[in-house]
């Protein structure tokens, strides 16, 4: 449990005497306060604090405590403001600021808390753990280069410092260095047991197309923690991949009875329902997943497609041109503007999207060139 350190000695000098009832003892109501917070009566602790820096507001050490305490209650936004109300006192404190940082950092506010760790870091440059928080913050920032050029430098002195390989692991995965990461994410999962890095690592090998290690991981984090949010879209979508679409979509739809804001689930349980030809089904779910990310432009692309093949072609159009806008140089909605342009005798416009995909296949083309992949070869019909 993160308590106040002996500073039960306290800054409990540093209060307005003549704010106080003289029979007050502030080192009694304080000692009261932590053994509550101590005991994990947080509740009544919470209480306490307050009504001794109510007694005396300057008191540091309580507003400290008190923050620490309301963390643990979830009630962020009033921790903040202690911690906010106590460094007013004592500007620039250290400890203050990691524990400002750190609420911030579990309320979700990653921008904020980025910015009290990397004041801490800039003092404390070759700090692992503040470095670590640092870098675990610009994950959901997605800043996942700086995080990697933040924490790399520490890892070969800290070669046990399991937060630290998460965290790393986690960036190089999220960059494109996949087998990078997992050679750091599987190690925080054997040696941490962690069920959360068996499901990235296993979301990691579904997307290498290893199926046998993503499925060894997946069993592994549902053998550890059968309810992590996430389990039953990650094992729906590899059933999916080795072919079972009606273990596939039972898997999705347990993903959404437990979470109905899953948008992964609802895009994939769409497309397994699109493979099975229950269009309107599936058109419901790609519905209800762009009323979760209206800005998804994969979301709207399967809805093109589905709108194509129920012979609403404007409206596969509205589509595609979404998906194209927002992601540019992805290549398939252009080759279905293309067609469809010209179905709908839109002639010019189904010629500026042809220089498109001929100028996005020679990218392509280029890319493989480079990277020594040989593209498949099709078979003639």
């Amino acid at each position: 449990m993160q308590a106040v350190r002996a500073a039960a000695l306290l800054v409990i000098l540093a209060y307005s005497c003549g704010a106080a009832a003289q029979d007050s003892n502030p080192e009694k109501l304080f000692q009261d306060a932590m053994q509550a917070q101590q005991r994990g009566e947080y509740a009544l602790a919470v209480g306490k604090y307050q009504h001794l820096i109510r007694l005396y507001p300057r008191m540091t050490a309580a507003r400290a405590n008190l923050g620490i305490t309301l963390v643990s209650l979830g009630r962020f936004e009033e921790a903040i403001e202690q911690y906010r109300a106590a460094l007013a006192q004592v500007p620039g404190n250290r400890d203050l600021r990691l524990n400002l940082g750190l609420a911030y950092y579990k309320k979700g506010d990653y921008s904020k808390a980025a910015g009290e760790f990397n004041s801490l870091h800039e003092a404390e440059p070759g700090n692992v753990r503040i470095a670590t928080l640092l870098g675990n913050c610009y994950l959901p920032l997605g800043r996942d280069a700086e995080a990697i050029s933040l924490l790399m430098p520490f890892e070969k002195a800290n070669p046990d410092n399991l937060d630290l390989a998460w965290a790393l692991g986690s960036a190089l995965i999220r960059s494109g260095r996949a087998e990078e990461g997992l050679e750091r994410v599987e190690k925080v999962a054997q040696q941490g047991r962690s069920a959360e890095a068996y499901a990235l690592a296993a979301d990691a090998y579904m997307r290498l197309s290893l199926f046998d290690r993503a499925r060894s991981n997946l069993d592994e984090a549902m053998r550890l923690n059968p309810h992590l949010p996430g389990l039953h879209t990650l094992n729906g979508t590899i059933m999916d991949y080795a072919g079972d679409q009606e273990g596939a979509a039972l898997e999705f739809q347990k993903a959404l009875a437990a979470n109905p804001n899953d948008f992964e689930a609802e895009l994939r349980l769409a497309s397994v329902l699109h493979s099975q030809r229950k269009l309107d089904d599936a058109k419901l779910h790609l519905n209800r997943a762009l009323e979760i990310d209206p800005s998804s432009h994969l979301a709207h692309y399967e809805l093109a497609r589905i709108e194509r093949a129920q012979g609403q072609l404007e409206a596969a159009v509205r589509d595609l041109e979404k998906a194209a806008q927002d992601d540019p140089d992805w290549l398939p909605p252009h080759v279905e503007l293309v067609a469809l342009y010209y179905r709908l005798n839109r002639s010019e416009d189904g010629a500026r999207e042809k220089k498109i995909v001929d100028r996005l296949s020679a990218e392509e083309q280029e890319r493989r060139s480079k990277s020594g992949i040989i593209a498949p070869t099709l078979p003639s019909h």
